[in-house]
């Protein structure tokens, strides 16, 4: 019997109850955790409102942490056929184990707020594990330019051959494009950490709830103050999120297409190792990049999630509908893929391969001509007039390229900055603050009654 279920009342059609909780009781395992300490959070603001007695508060945040202990170190959370989800499998094992105590837990709030918080503490880890994985990423990356900061890239615009570059420059490029990106994770994590328990089904209680001390013992910044937009930060949230994410995905694509355009044998700048490419059923000389051609294709999958969400609740009105369980079936392998693509990412950047002097062979000659007009301007000669007198040396077929390069510009191929890049990256990434959560867990996790 469902809990909300009232005596004598018809039981839903099975094939109904199937298609609205959908894909809900797989995904709600990932919850399980978040809905324990949740509930280990709101008994004991119970217990301080004079809702629960001291004993039962003990013996129910006892029981609370032997179940998230199996969760956490055993994974034997399941949910059982008859609950409807995360919140009745975690209240049905409570009641069974300790009756009426069990069954006032649910005093002062709704599986509205019980899915909020639920989803609030679960999105805010998986913006620390994209964080820390994108760290990873963007440390491999500086690793390697600073390898390579000597090695020349030809520079391209318009696909045509521009002005020197290098796989400093290249390598360093995406590294500091990974600060953007974690600029952005950290607006959604603000908006994630803010707790939305107390209110309810969306319009509060009258139970004189204290919502700053659930907020405290979860390790949130702050509330959502409005209990009504505390229920339609539902959806809003989870497009925030995966925008962020497919901000980083967009990063990841484009660093994948490079890759895949470099190693071909056309351009021949990267090679990637035998071992991460794969060969053809007819043709014995390919070597696939196929690693970088899925990532570049689950990069843009990626991006695409956002409008999802958008379209899922872009005509609901105030209040809880069932539209918003389908978000979950978007964002919780969103965070897989996006975790998966960087974790391979990172792989694969730090094993590629570079050439070497590249830029020694005559058909990149036309990539110093800048260089050729920049000395004579040193050499007195206005900028207009040496770029007229280069262009028609180009033209008559008689120029010499000035391979001298000395670039001292910040963050050019002579000035990396890649201390300055680093340095930005470490200060943006402790601004998080997650040891807070896990500083607040812990206490949660051994409250003394």
């Amino acid at each position: 019997m469902k809990i909300w279920t009232k005596k004598n009342s018809a039981s839903t059609n099975k094939r109904i109850e199937a298609f609205t909780i959908s894909k809900d009781l797989e995904l709600d395992v990932f919850l399980a955790p978040y809905d324990i300490l949740g509930s280990m959070a709101h008994t004991i603001m119970l217990e301080k409102c004079g809702l629960l007695e001291t004993d039962e508060l003990k013996s129910i945040l006892t029981n609370c942490g032997s179940i998230y202990e199996e969760i956490i170190k055993k994974d034997l959370f399941v949910i059982e056929d008859g609950s409807e989800d995360v919140h009745s499998q975690v209240e049905w094992m409570l009641t069974q184990k300790l009756g009426d105590a069990g069954k006032k837990i649910h005093s002062g709030r709704s599986r509205n707020d019980q899915v909020l918080v639920d989803l609030k503490m679960y999105m805010r880890q998986q913006v620390r594990e994209i964080t820390e994985l994108t760290h990873s990423l963007f440390q491999t990356l500086q690793q390697k330019s600073e390898k390579h900061k000597e090695d020349l890239l030809p520079g391209y615009t318009h696909l045509q051959i521009a002005m020197p570059s290098s796989f400093g420059l290249w390598f360093g490029a995406y590294a500091e494009a990974l600060i953007d990106d974690v600029e952005v994770l950290k607006g959604a994590y603000k908006v994630v950490n803010k707790n939305p328990l107390g209110s309810g089904a969306g319009y509060g209680s009258s139970f004189p709830l204290d919502r700053n001390l659930t907020t405290q013992l979860l390790g949130f910044d702050t509330l959502n103050y409005n209990v009504v937009y505390s229920q339609i930060t539902r959806g809003k949230t989870e497009g925030i999120l995966l925008s962020a994410v497919a901000n980083l995905a967009a990063t990841i694509g484009k660093l994948a297409m490079d890759v895949c355009l470099y190693n071909s044998q056309n351009f021949g700048f990267i090679k990637l190792p035998e071992e991460m490419t794969t060969g053809s059923s007819i043709m014995p000389h390919k070597k696939n990049p196929d690693v970088a051609e899925v990532l570049r294709a689950k990069s843009n999958r990626l991006k695409a999630l956002p409008n999802e969400v958008a379209f899922i609740t872009s005509n609901l009105p105030s209040g809880y509908h069932r539209d918003l369980q389908i978000t979950k079936e978007i964002l919780m392998p969103a965070m897989d893929d996006i975790k998966e693509c960087l974790s391979i990412a990172d792989f694969m950047m730090a094993n590629i391969e570079v050439s070497k002097d590249l830029l020694a062979d005559k058909k990149y000659d036309l990539l110093f001509s800048v260089e050729n007009v920049n000395q004579m301007v040193v050499e007195g000669t206005p900028f207009r007039d040496a770029y007229q007198k280069i262009g028609f040396e180009i033209n008559e077929g008689n120029f010499t390229p000035n391979r001298s390069l000395n670039h001292t510009l910040a963050g050019s191929i002579g000035n990396l900055c890649n201390a300055e890049i680093a340095t930005e990256m470490n200060e943006l990434i402790a601004s998080f603050h997650f040891k807070k959560v896990d500083n607040a867990f812990e206490k949660l996790l051994n409250w003394e009654v």
